[in-house]
């Protein structure tokens, strides 16, 4: 039986693992983080689960909701009844105003998006998977793959890399070298949600909603620049989530969120301190498992899906996936599941 590496434990690493054991290859998935996930974050907090990573899919993620049936996963809409605000100027009150009807209905996943990664870890042995396990180097010999991590050697017989192809090529060693090409490409790829900084603020009590507001907010002038009602499927745990100016990113977690605090006291009043539980947040830039860090400035989806990521390296023993590479939805949970399932295919 012929044994596959595959590098990162996300949405693709995990899907890819899955399909590939259903066609009954051996695998090896190893992680360099703690936990399993990537940008797939659900962080609980007093019983509540805020997303600080991919947080909503569509009725169009064909591939998404099928992986959700076969892993017994249930989604709600999110929810926007109420009327909304709009912060354009900081020296004027946010206007309220009232959604447009007839929007494209997004859904979030009941209990946590990252119920998809725990139910496909499920799916998997403990001799299948390493986590804390950084590979450095990736070496074709002869009829292998060597995997060089900081712990050890692995040979396999085919590896896939499921990490950002930015952080792949600056990260990881290889011989023989990648093609120049390549080695350019995956240096101008932008890594999805590399710009972003999420925060999620949970409150005992829902608020906004007795004042007739959906929760949903919009900023010009931030701190936050979006913002959406995040109560759970059940109507028990409360909370906002949003998204901040990214350019607050070099500023310390505390004045993030006092700046945060006071910018939701003046859309929402004095409650927002009253019945505040929990201020949480994610600053992706500053993950250096997901974002190799240097000043190179990359459009949003720049080179994602790029043909050059649909051919195999080393006589077909190395490919480079992940989300950015997928022919399709490129940056998006979607992609991420289309990648694998073009994968699996080919083994």
């Amino acid at each position: 039986m012929k044994t596959v590496g595959i590098i990162g434990g996300g949405l693709c690493g995990l899907t890819l693992a899955h399909k590939l054991k259903q066609k009954g290859i051996s695998i090896k998935l190893l992680e360099a983080n703690s936990r399993f996930g990537g940008r797939v974050f659900t962080k609980v907090v007093d019983k509540t689960n805020v997303e600080l990573g991919a947080t909503w899919l569509w009725k169009y993620n064909r591939n998404l909701i099928e992986l959700a049936e076969e892993l017994d996963i249930k989604f709600f809409e999110q929810q926007m009844d109420g009327d909304a605000l709009f912060e354009a100027m900081s020296a004027n009150e946010p206007q309220r105003f009232q959604l447009p009807p007839n929007q494209e209905v997004s859904y979030r996943v009941a209990g946590g998006t990252s119920g998809y990664i725990d139910r496909l870890v499920k799916k998997l042995s403990k001799e299948e998977y390493y986590l804390n396990t950084k590979v450095v180097g990736i070496t074709e010999e002869r009829e292998k793959v060597k995997l060089t991590t900081e712990k050890g050697e692995l040979y396999v017989d085919q590896v896939v890399s499921t990490i950002p192809p930015q952080l792949l090529v600056n990260s990881v060693s290889f011989s023989p070298a990648l093609p120049s090409e390549i080695m350019e490409l995956g240096d101008a790829t932008h890594t999805w949600m590399q710009d972003s900084i999420k925060c999620a603020v949970v409150f005992k009590n829902p608020f906004w909603k007795a004042q007739g507001l959906s929760g949903v907010g919009f900023s010009h002038v931030g701190p936050f620049t979006e913002l959406y009602d995040h109560t759970d499927v059940e109507g028990k745990t409360f909370a906002l989530m949003g998204f901040l100016n990214g350019g607050l990113a070099q500023e310390s977690e505390a004045t993030r969120k006092e700046k945060v605090l006071k910018q939701l006291v003046k859309f929402f009043g004095d409650e927002v301190l009253t019945e505040l539980v929990s201020y949480e947040e994610k600053v992706w830039n500053q993950e250096k498992l997901t974002l190799f860090p240097n000043n190179k400035f990359l459009s949003p989806h720049q080179n994602n899906s790029h043909p050059l990521y649909q051919d195999s390296l080393y006589n077909g023993k190395f490919y480079i996936a992940g989300t950015e590479t997928a022919s399709d939805y490129a940056g998006y949970m979607e992609g991420a599941v289309i990648r694998a399932i073009e994968l699996a295919k080919e083994f």
